[in-house]
């Protein structure tokens, strides 16, 4: 068990790195007042834009149910 010992020191460097990241990291997220929230949701959804996208919409083939193979073309 005491060859282990040499794992202490780490794990407790680790330990207060993430303790001072996450008190580090507790203030200044952005957070929104709630009226300047609800002014903004108001504003994107009277605009009513749906988002476009680079690539065009794939067209949907219509199935029959019956699966075909494609046909060979001869050599």
């Amino acid at each position: 068990m005491e060859i282990l010992l040499w794992l202490v020191p780490p794990a407790v460097v680790t330990a207060v790195a993430m303790v001072w990241v996450s008190w580090l990291g507790r203030e200044g997220r952005g957070e929104v007042d709630r009226e300047v929230a609800v002014r903004r949701m108001g504003a994107a959804i009277e605009r009513g834009q749906r988002p476009t996208y680079a690539a065009p919409a794939r067209r949907e083939d219509r199935s029959t149910g019956v699966a075909v193979r494609p046909s060979r073309r001869a050599s």
